[in-house]
């Protein structure tokens, strides 16, 4: 058995995760040797849960879109690592999904990511991942972080969360298309 499936039947067992595995729910992450490039979001949406397939939505075809690969290569490419922040929907809130569960990833990433020994640089999608990973070098907002993107480069990239309600930050930021998707495709284009 390998280590990632040691770690995945850790993480079923958990207390933590009871409520989704007592309905067999399969923890959402993908974790190879051979990856050189994580990708680190919220959590599974509720189709990526119900399909067992994460970024398996809108907000996953607009990241392919910007990342400039197909989706068979970022489904197939054990260059690609997916870690969310939680492995396991977690539910819906009164606008769009609930936060990934707190402590989730400080468990499990460290465990993950220590088994991955080539990764080059982790892509922080969305405002949890880079809460999490950047923590006070973040600057004062996720629109600042995400301008700034060169200054963590080449541990992370942050980037917003490709979701369609995201249209608005887009057209008042036009630099992200500008400035951070060309440096996003060509690390990707770089390292596949």
């Amino acid at each position: 058995m390998s280590e990632f499936e040691q770690i995945r039947h850790q993480i079923i067992a958990d207390p933590m995760n009871e409520r989704y595995t007592s309905r067999d729910i399969e923890p959402l992450f993908k974790a190879t040797e051979d990856a050189r490039i994580a990708i680190i979001g919220q959590a599974p949406g509720r189709k990526a849960e119900e399909s067992q397939l994460f970024w398996n939505d809108l907000s996953g075809d607009r990241l392919r879109e910007w990342m400039g690969i197909s989706r068979d290569v970022f489904y197939e490419t054990s260059n690609i690592a997916h870690l969310p922040m939680d492995f396991y929907y977690p539910g819906k809130a009164k606008s769009g999904d609930m936060p990934p569960r707190k402590g989730f990833a400080e468990k499990w990433h460290p465990l993950i990511l220590k088994e991955m020994p080539n990764i080059g640089t982790i892509i922080l999608v969305g405002g949890y991942a880079q809460k999490h990973y950047l923590g006070p070098r973040r600057e004062k907002n996720l629109t600042e972080t995400v301008r700034n993107h060169k200054q963590y480069l080449p541990e992370y990239l942050p980037l917003v969360h490709p979701s369609p309600l995201n249209y608005g930050w887009m057209k008042r930021n036009p630099w992200f298309e500008q400035e951070v998707l060309p440096t996003l495709r060509e690390l990707v284009q770089s390292i596949l």
